[in-house]
């Protein structure tokens, strides 16, 4: 099976490409290299499956309509999974419009290259983020999600409701997944986790926002790839008992799907700290402040529909999980 993976040299889209090139797929990566964040890192990553002899990687930006129209012509994909974004909560509320101009600008050129060239399946990333205002949990993908409060979370909304329109009118089965909080080895430096690690390494102090009340559904990186991989072989189907008077919001009469993909177990950010200081050895500073805009207090993820139907839940526990990413860190940066 030919796949293309958007985002190849991300966080997620490299792991993803190892773990598809290891079950003998042929992977086309893309990723446009930007600078929103060190992009030797990107590169690091990048070079753990560039020369692999089923893969092949190109530099473009899925922003450019005609080299998005001329790689799937070129290529004729079986399968497509779109990652590349512009990811964070809060640097969009800094700059937006990054936000507009890939995140639904460049999603909309990948939907009309799965349409022009008759792609098996898309599966693209969402976000526990479209919950927004929601406060019943755990949060279901049968859930209302119309309160969004960041771009990012809006773009990721939009990506829902721009997939579905193409499952419906050209009967391209599309899958969205909302992902819950990722975290793990070769992570961005942006994360938390990243920066709490740097921070208690070098004294300096962490910032702790919402006083450390907030719970977050911390999902490891291995479990996102194994569901990404699951959901790719099982392209979406039709819900032949979808009601209109009664609409599911987590399914349709269109061959299209969402899903979370979380762990389903919340812990609190302090507790996530002291995970950190256990895998370190070191105590952290702590600088306590209030929610920020554009964040929410809890995530928590019901994956009933992923487990009945992949037969398929995250397991990682976090302090298997954050350990796993300290002595990669140390590694890497040879702490």
């Amino acid at each position: 099976m030919k796949v293309l993976v958007t985002g190849s040299a991300g966080f997620i889209g490299s792991a993803l490409s190892l773990a598809l090139l290891k079950k003998s797929y042929e992977v086309i990566g893309i990723d446009n290299h930007n600078d929103y964040y060190d992009p030797k890192l990107k590169e690091a990553r990048l070079s753990r499956h560039l020369n692999h002899p089923n893969y092949t990687h190109i530099r473009m930006d899925i922003e450019d309509r005609k080299l998005v129209e001329s790689l799937f012509k070129d290529h004729q994909f079986e399968g497509v999974v779109n990652l590349a974004a512009q990811a964070g909560v809060r640097y969009s509320i800094e700059n937006p419009l990054a936000y507009v101009n890939t995140n639904i600008v460049g999603f909309s050129h990948i939907l009309e290259g799965c349409r022009h060239n008759h792609v098996g399946h898309l599966v693209y990333a969402s976000s526990s983020s479209v919950y927004g205002s929601n406060t019943s949990m755990p949060f279901s993908i049968h859930d209302n999600v119309d309160h969004p409060i960041s771009l990012y979370a809006a773009s990721k909304k939009a990506n829902e409701l721009m997939a579905h329109t193409y499952s419906s009118l050209y009967k391209l089965p599309t899958t969205g997944l909302r992902f819950f909080t990722v975290y793990g080895p070769w992570s961005r430096p942006d994360m938390a986790l990243f920066k709490f690690t740097k921070a208690i390494l070098s004294g300096a102090k962490i910032q702790v926002f919402n006083y450390g009340k907030h719970r977050r559904d911390f999902t490891y990186i291995d479990d996102i790839v194994e569901g990404i991989v699951r959901v790719l072989e099982k392209p979406a189907v039709s819900n032949s008992l979808w009601d209109g008077n009664r609409p599911d919001s987590g399914s349709s009469k269109a061959p299209w799907r969402v899903y979370n993909i979380g762990n389903n177990s919340p812990v609190e950010l302090l507790d996530y700290i002291s995970a950190i200081e256990e895998a370190l050895n070191l105590k952290a500073k702590k600088e306590l402040l209030p929610l920020q805009p554009g964040d929410v207090p809890d995530t928590y993820a019901n994956v009933d529909d992923l487990v009945k139907e992949f037969n398929y839940k995250p397991s990682t526990n976090v302090k298997k999980g954050v350990k796993n990413f300290v002595d990669w860190y140390k590694e890497y940066y040879k702490a």
